[in-house]
């Protein structure tokens, strides 16, 4: 299989919880960046999330629940196994090593791609990896967060999804609250979130 993978996207987060914009924004990356696979990374230790996160067996279990069935998708959870906290150019690295020769999409929400610049060696990460961004993409920081002319190396394409407004916080505020999430989450994360009395108050 690693032999045959060319094109290669890697899609980082939390995950907590997956909800139906990340398996909107996954198929769309599969199937306009023409990818042979998707890797899905759970978060390890998150250095820029100022929150606890949610326990990792959690996560990890909801993001299989999210995406494992989706075409050419896998869950991947050695950014849970490293130690200390998870950067994104270490599993690039990792997945050089994998894939040599191999084409990387690193796919980002807007949010993200906001953020991009406070990476750890962003500047590397843009030379290795093709960002494809969820959402208009423009030639100037209203776009992304920053003026992609300051990364003259970088290579970015856009992905087209519908605009929604479904977040994981918004999620975890509804479950607090006693609200249904069903139709914001997959079904199986529905079903885990309710049986492991996830986000709930205390």
């Amino acid at each position: 299989m690693k032999g045959r993978v060319q094109r290669l996207g890697i899609f980082g987060g939390a995950f907590d919880p997956p909800h139906n914009a990340h398996v909107a924004l996954i198929n769309a990356a599969v199937q306009q960046l023409q990818l042979d696979e998707l890797r899905v990374f759970p978060t390890g230790q998150a250095w820029h999330k100022p929150r606890q996160l949610t326990y990792s067996e959690d996560r990890l279990a909801m993001a299989r629940l999210a995406f494992s069935d989706l075409p050419r998708v896998v869950v991947d959870d050695r950014e849970m196994r490293r130690a200390g906290p998870t950067y994104t150019i270490d599993t690039l690295h990792d997945l050089q090593a994998e894939f040599p020769g191999a084409s990387y999409f690193l796919i980002l929400g807007a949010d993200q791609a906001a953020l991009l610049p406070q990476w750890r060696q962003w500047h590397e990460i843009i030379q290795v990896a093709t960002i494809s961004i969820a959402g208009r993409l423009e030639s100037d920081s209203n776009a992304i967060g920053f003026d992609i002319s300051t990364a003259p190396d970088g290579r970015f394409e856009t992905l087209l999804l519908p605009p929604t407004s479904i977040s994981a916080t918004d999620i975890r505020q509804r479950v607090s609250s006693s609200k249904g999430v069903a139709h914001l989450v997959p079904g199986g994360v529905a079903r885990y979130i309710d049986h492991h009395h996830l986000y709930r108050a205390p």
